[in-house]
């Protein structure tokens, strides 16, 4: 999977150690073999940076690692112009994860994903706010990508929306 992924934050610049909106130490281990990741763009040309290959990783990476490995990454990308999350989203074959990022709030982190899986319902699947969360609390699977305990570093959730033959590609290409 790729560790760090992601595209210009909307102002000035971040270092690749911390996550947020715009990606950056996503580390989380959906985003590996053929995942596509929906990045929200703020900067002309996006910008797009990768790197920090891992061989091996668990949800969660609580110490900061996993097994950290040299690679070559394979990548297309293409501009879905009208389309955005707050947080990326990573796709799979079976679902859509939607990120929340913190600094120092693993909570926080996990209310923003959930809430940006609820805004993805209800701007693409017509769900009203109180019918996706509905959704969510039946089929959705609310994880952790990363908890960095006990040092500081970035608290990233995810929130599993899963495909269903009734919903609808939110991003179509």
């Amino acid at each position: 999977m790729i560790g760090v992924i992601g595209v210009a934050p909307a102002e000035g610049s971040i270092g690749t150690f911390l996550a947020d909106r715009h990606g950056g130490n996503l580390d989380d281990t959906v985003n590996g073999i053929g995942a596509i990741i929906h990045f929200p763009v703020s900067q002309p040309g996006g910008l797009l940076a990768m790197g920090d290959m891992h061989a091996s990783m668990g949800d969660g990476e609580i110490s900061d690692t996993g097994v950290e490995v040299p690679g070559t990454v394979l990548v297309r990308v293409e501009v879905i112009k009208g389309k955005a999350a707050g947080w990326p989203i990573t796709e799979t074959a079976d679902a859509w994860y939607t990120h929340g990022t913190s600094q120092d709030s693993l909570e926080d982190a996990l209310k923003f994903a959930c809430k940006d899986a609820a805004d993805l319902l209800v701007r693409e699947w017509d769900f009203t706010m109180e019918d996706a969360f509905i959704f969510l609390s039946c089929v959705g699977d609310l994880g952790i990508a990363q908890a960095s305990l006990p040092s500081s570093g970035s608290k990233i959730a995810r929130m599993r929306v899963p495909k269903l033959a009734t919903c609808p590609a939110p991003f179509k290409r």
